[in-house]
């Protein structure tokens, strides 16, 4: 769950440790909203496009999907300083040319709310990524699609490519949301009130345990059909939502099914410090993924 305090930190951190530009900017944002018949409103997003997007008026590019955490919006690639890492591992050819897409969440967990009311999985699935492939120059396929995220957006990340392993080909998480039993929130505590009130909108009021089980990635891992499915997450090793535990879990019951991962467990807490740092592996990964689908299929 990020925070404006982190995310302002991390900024500065960026700043500090990228060596200026030869180049200037090599890349655009572009932030728009798509239509939504299935949620009833209009859904912001904002869309990295890559250096010869713009330039090479033919060439279709692989597509990540990136989502925010708790807290945080659409923008968040942007306000965060991260655009500006992006763009220089694309000077540094340290990443191939790709679109990141980084849809409004909101606080929905990326799924669909226990009320019905909410039917933020449906949105992405059915028309969301079909708007944004549309109105893009994407390559078609699973292989050109991956999905990602951070904190609450890498619960999604996991959550959407976990059950739907047909439609993306990589999917990687940052200090993924992961618990294995409900969240116990005190009422006496203001902080633990907001945050129920945050759950209680997604997972029932009070917070219905077989909903939670029945959408939680570490449930779904135990069944879900991970062929052709590239995986990639870390988390720090002092989350401050004791999500490491969570990820060191998913990380085991792979292990115990035999499928192929990266799992890392680095020294940091929760917060854009840490995730800057290590946002480029997480690109890296998903970018020598695109690569090699490239070859196959030029």
């Amino acid at each position: 769950m990020s925070s404006s305090r982190s995310a302002a930190a991390a900024t500065l951190l960026l700043c500090c440790l990228m060596p200026a530009r030869l180049y200037g900017a090599t890349g655009r944002a572009e932030c728009l909203s798509v239509s939504s018949k299935i949620l009833g409103r209009a859904v912001p997003y904002c869309v990295l496009l890559p250096p010869s997007y713009d330039s090479e008026k033919t060439r279709r590019f692989p597509a990540l999907y990136f989502l925010h955490g708790l807290g945080d919006d659409e923008q968040m690639l942007i306000h965060s300083g991260g655009f500006n890492l992006i763009e220089d591992l694309w000077e540094r050819n340290q990443i191939s040319e790709f679109l990141i897409v980084t849809p409004a969440g909101g606080a929905s967990f990326y799924i669909n709310s226990r009320d019905g009311r909410n039917r933020y999985e449906d949105f992405f699935l059915q028309e969301f990524v079909k708007q944004i492939e549309k109105r893009y120059r994407t390559k078609s396929g699973r292989a050109s699609r991956a999905i990602a995220g951070i904190s609450m957006g890498g619960y999604g990340a996991q959550h959407l490519a976990f059950g739907h392993s047909d439609l993306f080909g990589s999917v990687g998480a940052h200090s993924a949301a992961l618990l294995e039993k409900l969240p116990a929130l005190a009422s006496s505590d203001s902080r633990q009130t907001a945050r129920s009130r945050v759950f209680s909108g997604v997972f029932g009021a009070p917070l219905d345990p077989v909903f939670w089980k029945k959408n939680d990635p570490l449930t779904i891992a135990r069944t879900a059909n991970f062929e052709g499915l590239h995986i990639y997450f870390d988390c720090g090793s002092e989350d401050d939502f004791g999500f490491e535990s969570g990820a060191t879990d998913l990380d085991k019951v792979l292990v115990s099914r035999h499928v192929a991962h990266e799992f890392h467990l680095y020294p940091g807490g929760h917060n854009w410090v840490y995730f800057a740092e290590h946002l480029p592996a997480l690109l890296k990964f998903h970018s020598n993924i695109f690569d090699k689908s490239a070859l196959r299929h030029p």
